[in-house]
């Protein structure tokens, strides 16, 4: 039975899988070289089979006449490797397929791996592995630790690992972050030292917060939003004080004693609160009991914040916003390739002051650092000097405040402009609180200057003209506003000189968003369709001209920000008019309309295939979606150098 030829492993191990996608994903094994572990061999009938490590036997993994697999068979030897050169057990302590007796009875059943102390007769860790894409089996596992009277117990399919430590009968504890190599104890493992070198940038943290809901926080009677906030801040805080210690020690871990976990992390939270204040009350705690936390830091001390691919960051948080922040005033997250087309078209400098008025997650704020960081700068402490004295941003929930915050702090920024404040209404923006002091204070600088004293002394009481280079947002499009004060400051807000009685939110965020920019400045704001389609609209578009050039305007898919919403929005790019030109009356407009929105009917991300009809991976090895809004932002770029436009040049 020939060997298969080293790079023809991995297409047999795609096949097995059925989406290529699932070997990138096997984090359990990440760094091995598949290729090298897995000799596959083909037999008759196109059948396929793979190598045993332990037996030396060879094992049916495939079927091409059929397309049935054994994925699960691929996981385990993996694992087998994984055991016998990481973690140093020897070949004659682990056994396979070993089946389970219940009392007198054997369970028909196996257990996939048995590995025994060192007596090798008894079981002292069962592991239980399952296909990539098999998300149950725990139970399972259980009943064989408790058949066994075996201590340790690892459900894992690759992509995720639960290990349960079974420290008497019937008893099973998420305590165990690792499974101990063959040279040291259960405690040795509850005891030694942690450093940032033990955590994963690439953790996928969403899942980790999934399974960290389904084991204890869903059932616990805390606000899942704002508990595992806390132990993002705590977290934070933790990974940034390692960097600055020698040994980079971290201290945000699972102790064996529950409540030292405890009080070590409510510590870090308590400091982080104090190191970046405005996130949370000073007399907040954490509400987990010691041992609902254990399990929960059990798993999220695995993760890496610092230096980790903010998209993964970017899909957790966005899970943990709950629907009423999403949906109940039109806030939406703005997929990421959305707002790398606007960034892109609208090319912000290095010396330019960028504001989003409804920040939400931060998500414009982030890719314009990514964008200027690698265009114009070079190294991280650059870009935390051009963060921290560029970027600004405003918005209302809480939530999105948290998570705003947290995003920028973990993409590089610990002293962002971000403020937890009405955009469209500046005299909520007063008060003696610390928060609105600060926020005043840092908004003044970007004041519009006045040469007229009373002019210069009312802007600087009514927040009104501001001299940001860009604005970039999609604002909040549900809601009416009827706060007659409210419109009384607004062009908007009035009518053939009598105050209106109600207006859609979207309209005013318009006009504050050319009062943001200074005169010669850019804004890309997402709309509603109908603002630039319905005849009743009419008169926004009139203003427009009135106030800024049209520079473009970019039709978005209906499935763009589904599932939350299927209305139709377009992205409007405007440069505001300079006082001191004389305004175009007749120019070119550059109109695109997105055929490919990345997503399908129900909101789930689309992804390009190859000729082969697999997936596309880029070099990271994620699948590359199918959108075309990059090829808008190609043609735009064309059109602006061609006209000119300053900012392209």
């Amino acid at each position: 039975m020939p060997t298969i030829k080293p790079n023809k492993a991995n297409e047999i191990i795609d096949k097995i899988f059925k989406d290529p996608s699932l070997r990138f994903g096997l984090k359990e094994f990440e760094g091995m070289i598949f290729e090298e572990i897995l000799y596959i061999s083909k037999g008759d009938e196109n059948r396929y089979f793979v190598k045993d490590l332990k037996s030396g036997n060879n094992k049916f993994v495939f079927d091409e006449s059929t397309q049935n697999g054994k994925p699960e068979e691929i996981v385990r030897q993996l694992w087998l490797y994984k055991l016998n050169k990481h973690y140093k057990y020897q070949l004659d302590r682990i056994d396979t397929e070993k089946s389970i007796h219940f009392g007198r009875e054997i369970h028909a059943k196996a257990a996939d791996i048995i590995i025994y102390k060192e007596d090798k007769v008894t079981p002292y860790i069962i592991i239980e592995v399952k296909s990539p894409t098999e998300e149950k089996g725990i139970d399972q596992l259980k009943s064989y630790l408790n058949a066994e009277g075996c201590e340790i117990g690892v459900w894992s399919n690759g992509i995720d690992r639960v290990i349960l430590y079974r420290n008497y009968p019937n008893n099973f504890e998420d305590t165990l972050s690792e499974i101990p190599t063959s040279n040291k104890t259960i405690d040795d493992l509850l005891s030694e030292k942690r450093t940032l070198a033990d955590t994963n940038p690439k953790a996928d943290l969403k899942r980790i917060i999934e399974i960290t809901e389904e084991l204890v926080l869903a059932n616990a009677g805390v606000d899942v939003f704002n508990e595992t906030f806390k132990l993002i801040y705590a977290k934070l805080y933790d990974e940034q004080e390692a960097e600055n210690r020698e040994d980079q020690e971290v201290f945000f871990r699972k102790y064996k004693d529950p409540q030292k976990t405890f009080s070590s992390i409510n510590s870090l939270f308590r400091n982080a609160i104090h190191k970046w204040p405005g996130i949370f009350f000073d007399q907040e705690v954490i509400r987990l009991t010691p041992e609902h936390l254990n399990v929960v830091v059990g798993e999220m001390e695995k993760v890496r914040l610092f230096g980790s691919d903010l998209s993964i960051i970017d899909e957790a948080f966005e899970y943990l916003i709950p629907e009423v922040a999403k949906s109940k005033k039109g806030q939406y997250f703005t997929p990421r390739h959305v707002i790398n087309m606007a960034i892109k078209i609208l090319n912000p400098k290095q010396s330019e002051y960028v504001l989003d008025p409804a920040a939400g997650s931060g998500g414009f704020l982030v890719s314009t650092m990514a964008w200027v960081m690698d265009q114009y700068l070079k190294n991280n402490k650059l870009r935390q000097e051009y963060a921290k004295e560029y970027l600004y941003g405003i918005d209302f929930a809480d939530e999105t405040a948290k998570v705003s915050r947290a995003l920028m702090l973990i993409a590089g920024d610990g002293r962002s402009h971000l403020f937890k404040l009405n955009s469209l209404d500046a005299r909520e923006w007063q008060g003696e609180d610390e928060d609105k002091l600060h926020a005043r204070l840092e908004l003044k600088k970007r004041l519009v200057k006045y040469k007229d004293y009373s002019e210069e002394e009312s802007n600087q009481k009514t927040f009104k003209n501001f001299d940001f280079d860009i604005v970039l947002t999609n604002p909040p499009f549900a809601g009416e506003l009827k706060d007659p004060g409210l419109l009384r400051q607004y062009e908007f807000g009035k009518k053939n000189g009598e105050l209106i009685r109600k207006i859609e939110r979207h309209i005013l965020f318009i006009e504050r968003n050319l009062q943001f920019v200074k005169p010669g400045g850019r804004l890309a704001i997402v709309l509603p369709q109908g603002v630039l389609n319905n005849t009743n609209m009419k008169y926004v578009r009139e203003w427009l001209f009135d106030k800024a050039r049209i520079l473009a305007v970019v039709g978005l898919h209906v499935n763009t920000f589904k599932p939350h919403t299927g209305t139709k929005t377009s992205i409007l790019f405007l440069q505001k008019w300079n006082n001191d030109k004389e305004l175009l009356k007749d120019y070119p407009i550059f109109m695109a309309v997105s055929k490919r929105s990345g997503k399908d009917n129900g909101g789930e991300y689309i992804y390009k295939k190859g000729e082969n009809g697999k997936p596309v991976f880029d070099f990271r090895g994620k699948k590359v979606m199918d959108h075309d809004l990059d090829e808008i932002a190609d043609k735009f770029i064309e059109f602006a150098k061609k006209e000119g436009f300053e900012f392209w040049k």
